[in-house]
């Protein structure tokens, strides 16, 4: 039986790199499965949809799905997860939408599901050119190579996440780093079926920000590993919409790391974390105010954000 992987790209307010991806994406080819890309609209306010609608109106391998209202990641994902679930998908390829892939990432990906049935799988992703950090540090032949990740890794003591390699030039050194990853990025991973339907979907209290460590954390207690599939490569054009100090990042991950630690962290880095809060909450950082309040209050998905 042939194998049929669902790739969920959400998109708001942003057609042109959505297709973009869409189109870097449709250039791979397939063996042993089929794919299908669900473009979902989170109520953009813009021409998104009639722009979709006209590019790939005759196109098999894509279809568009409104959501109806802004229902974040976790709810835009989890909208399109449970549409492709309806349609007897296998495996589901959760993506941004601002990036561009290699012609055989699907492949590699695949092939990687097969040997581990029980695995989330992360390809590698670089800086796209251009969207390094510090555009300055490398040479022109490092330029593509950057990684921005490779996989997570949490701080536990004080519950921040980072990108295990990032800024690093690739060389090869985080190929075999399968055996401690804390969580895979939500930028683009492969999650089969029987992960959903044994631990749920992206936990939509947490709106951004969180929801993918969190999830591929739950997955790893439940016993399902994380894995880097080095051969498979992306380009994550990253954003500059919501850089660290920006009033979004404020927000969603003051009050989601609370959120996570709640129900990760030891009683001692909980302790901590509530006396931190407590100085947000006496800070001149109104967005850090209001996600404590909101945190304390039980105020998730979208919470207080305008």
């Amino acid at each position: 039986m042939t194998a049929r992987l669902a790739i969920i790209i959400l998109n708001w307010c942003q057609s042109k790199i959505t297709i973009d991806t869409v189109d870097s994406i449709l250039k791979n080819k397939s063996s042993g499965f089929k794919y299908h890309i669900f473009i979902i609209d989170n109520a953009s306010t813009d021409s998104s949809v009639s722009e979709f609608k006209k590019k790939y109106l005759h196109c098999s391998e894509v279809s568009i799905h409104q959501s109806g209202r802004n229902l974040g990641y976790t709810g835009g994902n989890n909208f399109g997860i449970k549409i492709a679930i309806k349609q007897k998908y296998s495996h589901f390829i959760v993506a941004n939408n601002d990036i561009i892939v290699k012609p055989d990432f699907l492949q590699k990906l695949y092939l990687e599901s097969l040997k581990y049935p029980e695995a989330i799988l992360t390809p590698k992703i670089y800086f796209a050119p251009g969207f390094e950090y510090h555009k300055d540090r490398y040479q022109k032949s490092e330029i593509g190579k950057v990684i921005w990740s490779v996989g997570g890794k949490i701080d536990w003591d004080n519950i921040y996440g980072s990108n295990l390699g990032i800024d690093e030039v690739d060389r090869g050194q985080y190929d075999h780093q399968n055996s401690d990853l804390d969580f895979i990025s939500g930028c683009c991973l492969l999650v089969p079926k029987k992960v959903f339907k044994s631990i749920g979907y992206f936990d939509e209290k947490y709106f951004l920000y969180f929801e993918d460590a969190d999830f591929t954390q739950k997955a790893k207690r439940a016993g399902y590993q994380l894995r880097l599939v080095p051969d498979s490569i992306i380009w994550h054009l990253n954003s500059a919409s919501s850089k660290p100090g920006s009033s979004i990042q404020d927000y969603f991950i003051t009050r989601n790391r609370l959120l996570f630690a709640s129900r990760y962290a030891s009683l001692r880095t909980k302790f901590a974390l509530f006396r931190e809060s407590i100085k947000f909450l006496l800070s001149n950082n109104v967005w850090k105010k209001y996600a404590v309040r909101d945190y304390f209050l039980h105020r998730f998905e979208k919470g207080s954000w305008k």
